[in-house]
């Protein structure tokens, strides 16, 4: 039998993840979906006031309870730590909540700001549970739009909206995380795209595929694989004439943005783009550990890079 699933969202307020993880459930026929801002609820009743000052505030406002102030060196770090001080009283709880799901063998998606990489131990969870753990990002101008949306949904406009840059300096604290702590960050230009990149890491239908393609037409074979597609590039094999193990290297990449500024790296650095071009000379190919939703859009994704020619033929 397998083990149950965990998955985790986090984000800023007003990213998308309450959307993101209805949708997730739905397509994953999880019944156990629970956001934090209940167990953050549940934990008030229960520490005082006058014990978590940070609890009882908002995660964009906590860092006015914090006492030492004045051994900040940037708004950014006082308002990103009292951030972490009004999660860390919530996070206890949700690890509790994640132990009795696996107790009870039930697939569960927990959903909320509090979720924190790097505060949250989910590692003591590796064993008995399919662990993944999303961060949803967002540029500022999107964030914006559905923060003035959400802020009017839920009829607290007027206060959500005069936090609006403490609640950015929450979503970029929280990519800086996910980064240190090697959490996915999944950006939401649509609900469509952001779930299947999702679905992508945890279904990972993967296929290794030769590949011939010139260090030019790597912006190509990258738009392809992520872009169009939404898959990921987990590995490069580099099979080098004349030596008898071939160079491995271990990419993980399934942003696009990320993927783009490579290229534009190389394309700016002749060094790097010289050095490139002398691996792919002496390579009799490049083998691509490729990763997708689902079978069908690794086939699509297979088709498409034969078809413009970059497939090796054996």
């Amino acid at each position: 039998m397998r083990k149950p699933y965990v998955i985790l969202i986090g984000s800023a307020s007003g990213i998308g993840k309450s959307t993101i993880a209805a949708h997730l459930a739905k397509q994953l026929k999880i019944k156990h979906l629970i956001e934090s801002d209940f167990i953050r609820a549940v934990v008030r009743g229960i520490i005082g006031k006058e014990y978590a000052p940070a609890l009882h505030s908002s995660s964009y406002d906590a860092y006015k309870n914090l006492r030492n102030k004045a051994n900040f060196q940037s708004y950014e770090d006082l308002v990103s730590a009292g951030f972490d001080e009004h999660a860390s009283y919530v996070i206890p709880g949700l690890e509790k909540i994640i132990q009795r799901a696996i107790t009870d063998y039930d697939d569960i998606i927990i959903e909320g700001v509090h979720l924190v990489p790097g505060l949250i131990d989910i590692e003591q969870f590796r064993d008995y549970a399919e662990i993944y753990f999303f961060v949803l990002s967002s540029d500022e101008e999107s964030h914006k739009e559905r923060f003035v949306k959400r802020a009017i949904q839920i009829h607290r406009g007027g206060k959500q909206l005069d936090f609006f840059s403490e609640n950015r300096i929450i979503h970029n604290h929280l990519l800086q995380q996910a980064e240190k702590n090697n959490v996915s960050i999944i950006k939401t230009d649509t609900i469509e795209k952001s779930i299947e990149q999702i679905l992508t890491i945890i279904n990972k239908s993967c296929v290794n595929i030769k590949l011939t393609n010139s260090v030019e037409e790597l912006k190509e074979i990258i738009d392809i694989i992520i872009n169009q597609n939404n898959g990921s590039i987990e590995k490069i094999v580099y099979s080098l004439k004349g030596f008898k193990d071939p160079l491995v290297r271990d990419v993980k990449v399934s942003d696009y943005e990320s993927a783009k500024r490579f290229i534009e790296n190389i394309d700016k650095n002749n060094n790097i783009k010289d050095d490139l071009n002398h691996l792919y000379k002496i390579s009799n190919y490049r083998e691509f550990s490729i990763c997708a939703a689902n079978n069908r859009t690794i086939e699509k994704i297979e088709k498409e890079l034969s078809d413009k020619g970059f497939v090796l033929n054996e």
